[in-house]
């Protein structure tokens, strides 16, 4: 095994867009293993878009990423090495060890996972943090009744595309609003969403109101901007929004709520949430995804970048839309 691995740290926080100077790629030493650790070679990489937000020197639902230190992000992967009985080598985890090709964990945050029936990416989307994010926010908040109309922004990517196929499952019409052709495309043909918005063909409002003749009784919001305005113009009385992103405005666009006023006259409920908060409801839903993973039932896509040093480019590209599904980085 080498004695080295490389990491990406944070350089410097934004000043607008992400640009790639902002991270810094080092060369680092194996550490040596004290008791009750393990050492892990991480195999797949995720990125999110809520990375965006912790390279902030902000207030919110979490401390900034510090500057100098390995980027965040969640893992899967292998342990090469262990001093922990819980854990043997071999054994393959998700956990949180960020944008690196090796980590050390106590265990305490790691989960085992088994590639019999789920490829191990997976549970970086579909069976993971993503997946589980559209579980709690669909089941948890939105709670559609068969028959309703429940609409997804970016419906393609990693959380809304299991969102959109969690509520066909349920009995309801679902429509989806996303960048591109191809991406609508995919969202109703491999998806089985009952209509997809093409929100760059000029027309949103026109188009949103034509593919919910019924207003809309349930909303999983991942963009914010227009196009929840357009989205809470055809709100129906009692509907339920469940807040997950805002990604219109990661790089500190002002996004002010034009039809605000719905939310009085439709008696909305609107409600955010970090998934991270709700543990006790994980062996639950993740128990559902894998179900429905293992058996065919739920359908995803995934873009993957080549190597670590790729990552910056491919979040940088994340934050503007061009990942097709769950974006990862490949480490070995």
């Amino acid at each position: 095994m080498s004695e080295t691995y490389q990491r990406i740290v944070l350089a410097s926080r934004p000043q607008g867009e992400v640009v790639s100077e902002n991270f810094r790629l080092e060369t680092v030493s194996v550490p040596d293993l004290r008791e009750g650790e393990v050492l892990i070679r991480n195999h797949y990489l995720s990125l999110d878009p809520y990375m965006r937000m912790r390279m902030e020197d902000a207030k919110s639902y979490a401390a900034p990423q510090v500057i100098g230190e390995t980027m965040i992000g969640g893992t899967v992967g292998e342990i090469v090495a262990t001093k922990n009985a819980q854990f043997a080598v071999g054994d393959q985890v998700v956990g949180m060890l960020g944008w690196s090709e090796m980590g050390v964990s106590d265990g305490v945050m790691l989960r085992k996972v088994s590639t019999s029936h789920i490829p191990l990416s997976a549970y970086l989307g579909a069976v993971g943090m993503p997946g589980m994010t559209a579980w709690y926010g669909l089941t948890q908040i939105m709670q559609p009744k068969a028959g309703e109309t429940v609409v997804v922004s970016a419906a393609s990517g990693a959380v809304g595309s299991v969102v959109g196929q969690l509520a066909k499952l349920r009995g309801c019409r679902t429509v989806g609003i996303a960048g591109g052709a191809e991406k609508c495309a995919y969202v109703v043909k491999e998806l089985g969403f009952d209509a997809c918005i093409d929100y760059k063909a000029g027309h949103l409002e026109a188009d949103l109101a034509a593919a919910t003749p019924d207003g809309i009784d349930a909303l999983f919001e991942n963009v914010g901007g227009e196009i929840l305005d357009a989205s809470l113009a055809r709100m129906n009385p009692f509907g339920r929004i469940s807040l997950c992103g805002m990604i219109a405005g990661y790089n500190g666009e002002a996004l002010p709520i034009k039809n605000s006023r719905v939310l009085l006259t439709m008696r909305l409920t609107v409600r955010g949430f970090i998934v991270s908060e709700h543990l006790d409801l994980w062996p639950e839903g993740l128990k559902e995804l894998g179900m429905l993973v293992a058996t065919g039932k739920l359908s995803f896509r995934e873009s993957v970048a080549p190597d670590l040093a790729s990552a910056p480019a491919a979040f940088i590209g994340l934050l503007k839309g061009k990942n097709f599904g769950k974006q990862l980085v490949k480490l070995i």
